[in-house]
């Protein structure tokens, strides 16, 4: 097995297409990484952004330059001697019309080839097609419908959306446009048009978390997942793809069994699996990956760069600002119940029914009333304390067992009666065939609902520190310090040597820089409260506190040099805004409210940061505690993982915004050393990255296989040390801004690089042997 020495990740599409990264081969060799790293390549939605909607999982997008322009860009990666990772999705597909699978289904129902490749509700009549703007009887009376033709054979036009029609005997009748015969005619196929809004209610086939747009794929049967993989093995077969990413797999029906049949089919070639992973949680030991998409480290550097004095200052003045007092753990479970019985409810209805159903028959159950039985999933599915177990048809874990008493035992503490609860409990437990697939989709919704509670409502509520609320960690977290990060990577060494480190992506929050520039308010919160200070005395009355708050530490990730400031914030606040849920939603937008927030970011940038001293301190910290961070990410245990731009400082919220395109003409040219015009920030951390990078290219077994080793340091550093036979790497970095530096220890080794803002050693890194 080939193991990267670290990767870069592109995101294609949004002017960045297969043959444009053929020509940053050299430029990616010269930096000092051993592999690209691709977001999915394969053919996806008209005007997609990110690929993760794909439509055909048998053919590279034309969009990118087919399967030509593919071959071409592993051309120019051999020609430097780079290797190809791809991001794969086996989860799911775009549930559209563009999906010709699904067409396929559409047209001919049950009788389709391609009926058993979707994750459709076996017991469902019909599939139901959320995709219109008012109800079907509402439009069919205005004249909105349609009998057309497409190449592939008729369809019925709603407007807009041409969706495959089966033959039925009203076909030829409803062509005249008569609405009974168009009524008749949408009755006689395997499908039902329904407004859009009832999709929070009842849906027919299993969505990507809340997403109806994307349908789950049964990769569990052997044929789907022949079907589904067959590009992908034929690119590694032929050399193309020297490495996998797996997309969500918490969202299979068995990750494990999945992980096999791939492992046998791929051989020894790298596999990662983007997995969230709670507290000390690693993943299960008979998965055959090198590891996870690495967001488990970037909890550890967050951790070890927060300050925890400076947090206790920090979230007494948030609770002062906004009043709010509740325990987070009080605020979590309020909020699963929120979006189980919203976002989720169609999937609390499925579960509920198949629960009902089990307890029908059993005479333990049959007593329970179907409230007590919703009651009881709710309070199960609000306790649970990690993303999915990973129970089969066949057996339950012990560990498995343990997390089901535990969260049935928290879950308990919430309701009046547990005879319910103790109901499901022992339902989960039972290895009988009959509970089996309730325990499986279980399995797969409590993924979903944490993910929609925690990372897209609670980051956006819980507020006191946003550095923190990041994908992979907790809104309370608490600061590991020095003793703490050395425990998370001897773990890391012991369980996941070889997974990835990231620290920004297309899904984090905000991006590594942008995280840092907010993490500093701990070590300098005197200053963040002078300027929080300056940001409420100019929000309007009636804003809501905690938005104010939230404000005030967004303005500090972004850097007026890095694009249009106003119009990203007054963006972003409203998607922000909407992500809570408190006072507006995606659903349900008050305009009002959304429009009083933009004002006061557009008004509050006027101000930002040309006249606002108190910032000064906090960006001066947080440009040291950035060369810190990428010196840990190049140097811990695990394969580094550099998402694209973040070479130079990179200072980006969540998406759209960190998708942006990359100038990647001002990088080449920092290869060849002119960096006229660039921030010093930007400097320093382009070569500390790059000398780091060729240190691990030369040094590959220790970076892979080698030891750590905590040192002693002073307080305010951390310092280990990595070896591996004859070579020993030595590295030492600050770790404590509040107050003077105290000089970094003397290391072993010569000087690989030195990490230096105004005259300051934040950083060193040293190699013997």
């Amino acid at each position: 097995m080939t193991l990267p020495s670290a990767c870069y990740r592109l995101q294609f599409r949004g002017g960045m297409d297969l043959d444009r990264a053929a020509g940053l081969a050299p430029y990616l060799r010269e930096l000092g990484v051993s592999h690209l790293y691709a977001s999915p390549l394969f053919t996806a939605q008209e005007g997609s952004t990110h690929g993760y909607d794909v439509t055909d999982p048998t053919e590279i997008d034309p969009a990118l330059g087919g399967r030509a322009a593919l071959e071409r860009l592993s051309e120019a990666l051999k020609s430097e001697g780079l290797g190809l990772i791809l991001d794969i999705v086996p989860n799911h597909l775009a549930f559209s019309v563009e999906t010709p699978w699904l067409r396929d289904v559409l047209r001919h129902g049950r009788d389709s080839r391609f009926a058993r490749h979707f994750d459709i509700d076996p017991g469902a009549e019909r599939i139901r097609l959320p995709w219109l703007g008012a109800p079907f009887e509402t439009l069919l009376a205005e004249g909105t419908f349609r009998v057309d033709d497409d190449p592939d054979g008729p369809v019925l036009d709603t407007g807009g959306l041409r969706v495959p029609l089966g033959a039925c005997d009203a076909l030829d009748r409803a062509r005249g446009g008569d609405a009974a015969a168009i009524r008749a005619l949408h009755a006689a196929q395997p499908w039902r048009l329904v407004h859009w809004r009832t999709e929070s209610d009842r849906i027919s086939h299993r969505r990507f978390f809340s997403i109806t747009g994307l349908i789950g794929v049964r990769v569990e049967d052997p044929d789907v997942f022949e079907d589904t993989h067959r590009l992908i093995f034929d690119l590694v077969d032929t050399g193309i793809v020297d490495g996998i990413r797996i997309d969500h797999i918490d969202g299979l029906l068995d990750p494990a069994g999945y992980l096999a049949r791939l492992r046998a089919r791929v051989g020894d070639t790298p596999i990662w699996v983007e997995k969230i992973l709670a507290g000390r949680e690693m993943p299960p030991e008979d998965w055959p990956i090198q590891g996870t998409t690495g967001y488990v480290a970037a909890r550890a550097f967050g951790r070890l760069l927060t300050r925890g004095a400076g947090l206790e200052r920090i979230e007494a003045r948030y609770r002062a600002a906004t009043g709010r007092t509740d325990a987070f753990h009080d605020v979590m479970g309020r909020l699963r119940r929120l979006v189980m019985t919203g976002e989720l409810a169609a999937e609390l209805w499925t579960l509920h029914a198949q629960l009902s159903e089990i307890a029908a028959r059993d005479p333990a159950g049959a007593e329970l009333g179907p409230e007590s039985l919703r009651e009881a999933l709710l309070a199960f599915i609000g306790a649970f304390p990690r993303y999915r177990t990973y129970m089969t048809a066949e057996a339950v874990s012990e560990t498995d067992a343990a997390i089901v008493r535990l969260t049935a035992a928290r879950a308990a503490e919430t309701l009046d009666d547990p005879g319910a609860l103790e109901f499901l409990e022992g339902v989960l437990l039972r290895q009988d065939a009959a509970s089996a697939p309730f325990r499986l989709r279980l399995q797969q919704v409590t993924g979903a609902a944490v993910a929609k509670s925690q990372e897209d409502t609670a980051f956006f509520r819980e507020v006191r520190l946003l550095s923190i609320n990041e994908v992979g960690g907790e809104p309370d977290d608490d600061p590991s310090g020095i003793e703490g990060f050395h425990r998370a990577m001897a773990r890391r060494v012991e369980h996941m040597p070889h997974g990835l480190t990231l620290t920004s992506s297309h899904d984090t929050k905000r991006s590594e820089d942008a995280r840092m520039r907010i993490a500093a308010i701990t070590h300098a919160p005197e200053a963040f409260e002078a300027w929080h200070r300056i940001c409420a005395g100019f929000a309007p009355e009636g804003l809501d506190p905690n938005v104010v708050w939230y404000v005030a530490q967004t303005f500090l990730a972004l850097d007026e040099r890095d694009g249009d400031l106003a119009e990203r914030l007054s963006a972003h606040v409203v998607k922000a805004l909407r992500e809570a849920k408190s006072e507006t939603s995606w659903t349900a937008p008050d305009l009002d409210i959304e429009e009083r927030a933009q004002d006061y970011v557009r008004r509050l940038a006027r101000h930002f940061p040309r006249h606002a001293p108190e910032v000064d301190r906090i960006v001066g910290i947080a440009d040291r505690m950035s060369l810190v961070q990428a010196t840990l990410k190049l140097t811990a245990p695990g394969i580094p993982d550099i998402y694209q731009g973040t070479e130079f400082a990179f200072r980006a919220l969540t998406d759209p915004d960190n998708r942006k395109p990359v100038d990647f003409d001002a990088r080449q040219a920092a290869l060849g050393g002119r960096m006229d015009g660039l921030a010093e920030l930007d400097r320093q951390k382009f070569d500390l990255t790059q000398r780091l990078l060729y240190a691990r290219r030369r040094h590959a077994a220790l970076f892979h296989a080698g030891t750590y080793e905590p040192l002693p340091a002073p307080e305010d550093t951390c310092a280990f040390r990595r070896s591996h036979g004859d070579a020993t790497l030595g590295v030492a970095v600050r770790v404590d801004f509040s107050g003077e530096a105290a000089a970094l220890p003397d290391l072993a080794g010569a000087e690989v690089t030195r990490a230096t803002l105004d005259g300051e050693v934040v950083a060193r890194v040293t190699l013997a042997g």
